[in-house]
Protein backbone atom coordinates (compact mmCIF):
# COMPACT_ATOMS: atom_id res chain seq x y z
CA UNK A 1 0.00 0.00 0.00
CA UNK A 2 1.50 3.27 -1.11
CA UNK A 3 2.33 5.82 2.03
CA UNK A 4 3.46 9.04 0.60
CA UNK A 5 1.80 11.28 -1.59
CA UNK A 6 3.25 13.17 -4.83
CA UNK A 7 2.14 16.38 -5.83
CA UNK A 8 3.11 18.26 -9.32
CA UNK A 9 3.64 22.12 -9.10
CA UNK A 10 1.30 24.33 -11.25
CA UNK A 11 4.05 26.27 -13.32
CA UNK A 12 5.43 22.49 -14.88
CA UNK A 13 2.18 22.79 -17.13
CA UNK A 14 0.93 26.02 -19.98
CA UNK A 15 -0.02 28.73 -17.79
CA UNK A 16 -3.22 29.17 -20.52
CA UNK A 17 -4.27 26.01 -19.17
CA UNK A 18 -7.42 26.35 -17.57
CA UNK A 19 -7.36 25.15 -13.64
CA UNK A 20 -9.62 22.00 -14.56
CA UNK A 21 -7.43 21.23 -17.51
CA UNK A 22 -4.01 21.21 -15.10
CA UNK A 23 -5.94 19.19 -12.37
CA UNK A 24 -6.67 16.81 -14.86
CA UNK A 25 -3.53 16.71 -16.24
CA UNK A 26 -1.79 16.02 -13.82
CA UNK A 27 -4.52 13.28 -12.29
CA UNK A 28 -3.49 11.83 -15.85
CA UNK A 29 0.31 11.56 -14.97
CA UNK A 30 -0.01 9.87 -12.00
CA UNK A 31 0.20 12.59 -9.43
CA UNK A 32 -2.38 12.93 -6.13
CA UNK A 33 -2.49 16.40 -5.40
CA UNK A 34 -1.58 19.49 -7.71
CA UNK A 35 0.12 22.95 -5.35
CA UNK A 36 -0.67 25.75 -7.10
CA UNK A 37 1.33 29.06 -7.54
CA UNK A 38 0.24 32.51 -6.23
CA UNK A 39 3.17 34.33 -7.22
CA UNK A 40 3.76 37.97 -7.36
CA UNK A 41 1.81 38.72 -10.79
CA UNK A 42 -1.08 40.40 -10.99
CA UNK A 43 -2.80 37.35 -12.74
CA UNK A 44 -1.80 34.79 -9.99
CA UNK A 45 -2.80 37.58 -7.27
CA UNK A 46 -5.92 38.17 -8.40
CA UNK A 47 -6.83 34.97 -7.33
CA UNK A 48 -7.19 35.91 -3.57
CA UNK A 49 -9.54 38.50 -4.82
CA UNK A 50 -11.96 35.73 -6.98
CA UNK A 51 -15.86 36.24 -6.37
CA UNK A 52 -17.95 33.92 -4.40
CA UNK A 53 -19.19 32.16 -7.96
CA UNK A 54 -14.90 32.10 -9.12
CA UNK A 55 -14.40 30.17 -6.12
CA UNK A 56 -17.51 27.73 -6.43
CA UNK A 57 -16.02 27.26 -10.05
CA UNK A 58 -12.46 26.12 -8.59
CA UNK A 59 -14.08 23.64 -6.62
CA UNK A 60 -16.45 22.23 -8.66
CA UNK A 61 -13.25 21.52 -10.94
CA UNK A 62 -11.55 19.80 -7.99
CA UNK A 63 -15.15 17.75 -7.44
CA UNK A 64 -15.91 16.98 -11.27
CA UNK A 65 -11.92 16.11 -11.54
CA UNK A 66 -11.72 14.00 -8.32
CA UNK A 67 -8.61 15.46 -7.89
CA UNK A 68 -7.03 17.60 -4.93
CA UNK A 69 -5.31 20.96 -4.60
CA UNK A 70 -3.27 20.59 -1.45
CA UNK A 71 -0.63 23.09 -1.40
CA UNK A 72 -0.04 26.62 -2.29
CA UNK A 73 3.00 28.00 -3.19
CA UNK A 74 3.11 31.80 -1.81
CA UNK A 75 5.87 33.14 -3.41
CA UNK A 76 3.84 36.77 -3.82
CA UNK A 77 5.30 37.64 -0.76
CA UNK A 78 8.49 38.70 -2.83
CA UNK A 79 6.97 41.56 -4.19
CA UNK A 80 5.17 42.33 -1.05
CA UNK A 81 7.63 41.16 1.88
CA UNK A 82 6.58 40.74 5.40
CA UNK A 83 9.59 42.71 6.38
CA UNK A 84 9.06 45.93 4.01
CA UNK A 85 9.79 49.24 5.39
CA UNK A 86 7.26 50.47 2.51
CA UNK A 87 3.68 50.68 5.28
CA UNK A 88 1.92 50.02 2.03
CA UNK A 89 3.25 47.45 0.78
CA UNK A 90 3.42 45.98 4.59
CA UNK A 91 -0.28 46.48 4.93
CA UNK A 92 -0.50 44.65 1.57
CA UNK A 93 1.82 41.68 2.38
CA UNK A 94 -0.55 41.16 5.46
CA UNK A 95 -3.49 41.77 2.90
CA UNK A 96 -2.11 38.84 0.89
CA UNK A 97 -1.15 36.70 3.69
CA UNK A 98 -5.03 36.31 5.19
CA UNK A 99 -6.71 36.32 1.64
CA UNK A 100 -4.28 33.38 0.96
CA UNK A 101 -5.39 31.73 4.14
CA UNK A 102 -9.18 31.84 3.25
CA UNK A 103 -8.87 30.12 0.15
CA UNK A 104 -6.26 27.49 1.30
CA UNK A 105 -9.33 27.05 3.53
CA UNK A 106 -12.21 27.03 0.86
CA UNK A 107 -10.02 24.72 -1.05
CA UNK A 108 -8.98 22.42 1.15
CA UNK A 109 -5.21 22.89 1.09
CA UNK A 110 -3.22 22.05 3.89
CA UNK A 111 0.25 23.26 3.62
CA UNK A 112 0.84 26.86 2.55
CA UNK A 113 4.63 27.13 1.33
CA UNK A 114 5.82 30.86 2.68
CA UNK A 115 8.54 32.10 1.05
CA UNK A 116 11.54 32.71 3.45
CA UNK A 117 12.70 36.30 2.42
CA UNK A 118 12.20 38.77 5.19
CA UNK A 119 12.53 41.13 1.79
CA UNK A 120 13.24 40.53 -1.74
CA UNK A 121 13.67 44.04 -3.79
CA UNK A 122 15.35 45.89 -1.56
CA UNK A 123 18.23 45.82 0.94
CA UNK A 124 18.13 43.41 3.88
CA UNK A 125 18.58 45.12 7.71
CA UNK A 126 18.18 44.43 11.36
CA UNK A 127 14.74 46.73 10.76
CA UNK A 128 13.56 44.70 7.87
CA UNK A 129 14.12 41.19 9.89
CA UNK A 130 12.64 42.71 12.95
CA UNK A 131 9.57 43.54 10.88
CA UNK A 132 9.63 40.45 9.23
CA UNK A 133 9.23 38.71 12.87
CA UNK A 134 6.69 41.05 13.80
CA UNK A 135 4.10 40.40 11.02
CA UNK A 136 5.04 36.50 10.69
CA UNK A 137 3.57 36.24 14.32
CA UNK A 138 0.35 38.05 12.38
CA UNK A 139 0.66 35.68 9.67
CA UNK A 140 0.57 33.09 11.95
CA UNK A 141 -2.32 33.75 14.11
CA UNK A 142 -3.94 34.02 10.89
CA UNK A 143 -3.45 30.55 9.40
CA UNK A 144 -3.94 29.07 13.00
CA UNK A 145 -7.33 30.38 13.01
CA UNK A 146 -8.30 28.76 10.29
CA UNK A 147 -6.27 25.48 10.83
CA UNK A 148 -3.81 25.75 7.87
CA UNK A 149 -0.28 25.15 8.26
CA UNK A 150 2.74 27.48 6.87
CA UNK A 151 5.61 25.98 6.09
CA UNK A 152 8.87 28.06 5.37
CA UNK A 153 10.53 27.35 1.75
CA UNK A 154 14.20 27.67 2.29
CA UNK A 155 15.01 29.80 -0.75
CA UNK A 156 18.15 31.38 -2.57
CA UNK A 157 18.92 34.20 -0.42
CA UNK A 158 20.95 34.12 2.78
CA UNK A 159 18.15 35.38 5.01
CA UNK A 160 16.96 31.65 4.64
CA UNK A 161 18.49 29.36 2.41
CA UNK A 162 18.54 26.57 5.13
CA UNK A 163 16.29 24.91 7.14
CA UNK A 164 18.76 25.55 10.29
CA UNK A 165 18.18 29.17 9.45
CA UNK A 166 14.29 28.55 8.74
CA UNK A 167 14.49 26.40 12.74
CA UNK A 168 15.17 29.92 14.40
CA UNK A 169 11.60 30.92 13.31
CA UNK A 170 9.66 28.31 14.09
CA UNK A 171 11.32 28.05 16.80
CA UNK A 172 10.64 31.54 18.12
CA UNK A 173 7.14 31.84 17.23
CA UNK A 174 6.60 28.24 18.69
CA UNK A 175 3.13 27.54 17.07
CA UNK A 176 2.35 24.27 15.61
CA UNK A 177 1.00 26.13 12.50
CA UNK A 178 4.62 26.99 11.44
CA UNK A 179 6.93 24.42 10.47
CA UNK A 180 9.31 23.99 7.13
CA UNK A 181 8.66 23.02 3.57
CA UNK A 182 12.08 22.64 2.29
CA UNK A 183 13.34 23.12 -1.40
CA UNK A 184 16.24 20.48 -1.59
CA UNK A 185 17.58 21.95 -4.69
CA UNK A 186 18.14 25.47 -2.87
CA UNK A 187 19.34 22.88 0.12
CA UNK A 188 21.54 21.83 -2.18
CA UNK A 189 23.07 24.72 -3.61
CA UNK A 190 23.46 26.12 0.05
CA UNK A 191 25.67 23.41 1.41
CA UNK A 192 27.84 24.10 -1.67
CA UNK A 193 28.24 27.46 -0.79
CA UNK A 194 28.63 26.50 3.31
CA UNK A 195 30.57 23.79 2.73
CA UNK A 196 27.64 21.90 5.25
CA UNK A 197 25.75 18.68 4.82
CA UNK A 198 22.31 18.92 3.44
CA UNK A 199 21.59 15.72 5.29
CA UNK A 200 22.60 17.73 8.75
CA UNK A 201 20.90 20.43 7.72
CA UNK A 202 17.31 18.35 7.22
CA UNK A 203 18.03 16.59 10.32
CA UNK A 204 17.78 19.50 12.35
CA UNK A 205 14.37 20.38 11.38
CA UNK A 206 13.27 16.90 12.39
CA UNK A 207 9.67 16.74 13.65
CA UNK A 208 9.13 20.23 12.01
CA UNK A 209 9.05 19.11 8.26
CA UNK A 210 5.84 19.30 6.64
CA UNK A 211 6.73 18.53 2.87
CA UNK A 212 9.58 18.56 0.79
CA UNK A 213 9.92 20.48 -2.37
CA UNK A 214 11.72 18.03 -4.95
CA UNK A 215 13.78 20.03 -7.49
CA UNK A 216 17.07 20.02 -9.49
CA UNK A 217 19.50 22.58 -9.33
CA UNK A 218 23.25 23.43 -10.95
CA UNK A 219 25.71 25.60 -8.57
CA UNK A 220 24.45 29.46 -8.73
CA UNK A 221 21.33 28.35 -10.90
CA UNK A 222 17.92 27.33 -8.99
CA UNK A 223 15.88 27.07 -11.26
CA UNK A 224 14.46 25.53 -14.59
CA UNK A 225 17.21 22.71 -14.79
CA UNK A 226 15.83 19.31 -16.15
CA UNK A 227 15.26 16.53 -13.42
CA UNK A 228 18.84 14.27 -13.64
CA UNK A 229 20.57 16.78 -14.94
CA UNK A 230 21.71 18.50 -12.22
CA UNK A 231 23.45 17.94 -8.88
CA UNK A 232 20.93 16.97 -6.53
CA UNK A 233 21.86 14.18 -4.96
CA UNK A 234 18.23 13.43 -4.67
CA UNK A 235 18.53 9.74 -2.73
CA UNK A 236 20.15 10.59 -0.04
CA UNK A 237 17.76 13.60 0.74
CA UNK A 238 14.64 11.49 0.14
CA UNK A 239 16.09 8.78 2.87
CA UNK A 240 16.90 10.99 5.04
CA UNK A 241 13.31 12.91 4.97
CA UNK A 242 11.86 9.67 5.34
CA UNK A 243 13.64 8.50 8.16
CA UNK A 244 12.40 11.46 9.91
CA UNK A 245 8.73 11.11 8.51
CA UNK A 246 8.05 13.28 5.80
CA UNK A 247 5.54 11.49 3.62
CA UNK A 248 4.57 14.65 1.24
CA UNK A 249 6.48 15.74 -2.00
CA UNK A 250 5.81 18.34 -4.79
CA UNK A 251 7.96 17.50 -7.49
CA UNK A 252 8.70 21.46 -8.79
CA UNK A 253 9.98 22.00 -12.29
CA UNK A 254 9.10 25.06 -14.98
CA UNK A 255 7.22 24.35 -18.50
CA UNK A 256 10.10 25.33 -20.60
CA UNK A 257 9.65 23.38 -24.13
CA UNK A 258 6.71 21.74 -26.26
CA UNK A 259 7.30 18.52 -24.19
CA UNK A 260 6.51 19.64 -20.95
CA UNK A 261 4.18 16.73 -20.43
CA UNK A 262 6.93 14.27 -20.76
CA UNK A 263 8.89 16.31 -18.29
CA UNK A 264 6.29 15.66 -15.59
CA UNK A 265 5.78 12.23 -16.31
CA UNK A 266 9.46 11.45 -16.21
CA UNK A 267 9.55 13.53 -13.20
CA UNK A 268 6.93 11.74 -11.19
CA UNK A 269 8.17 8.35 -12.01
CA UNK A 270 11.87 9.12 -11.28
CA UNK A 271 10.93 10.34 -7.66
CA UNK A 272 8.46 7.69 -6.91
CA UNK A 273 10.77 5.28 -7.40
CA UNK A 274 13.31 6.88 -5.47
CA UNK A 275 10.81 7.30 -2.66
CA UNK A 276 9.50 3.44 -2.68
CA UNK A 277 12.95 2.36 -2.45
CA UNK A 278 13.20 4.00 0.87
CA UNK A 279 9.73 3.18 2.10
Amino acid sequence: MKNYQIGLYEKSMPNEMSLREKLDTAKKAGFDYLEISIDETDEKLARLDSSISEFKEMLNDIIQTDFPIRSMCLSGHRKYPLGTSDSEKEKRSLDIMLKAVKLAYVLGIRTIQLAGYDVYYEESSQDTKDRFLTNLRKAVDMASEYGVILGFETMETPFMDTVHKAMYYVNKIDSPYLQVYPDCGNLTNASKIYKTSVKDDILSGKGHIVALHLKETLPGKYREIPFGTGHVDFDEIIKTSTDIGVRRFVTELWKTDDNWYDSIVFARKMMSEKIEKYL
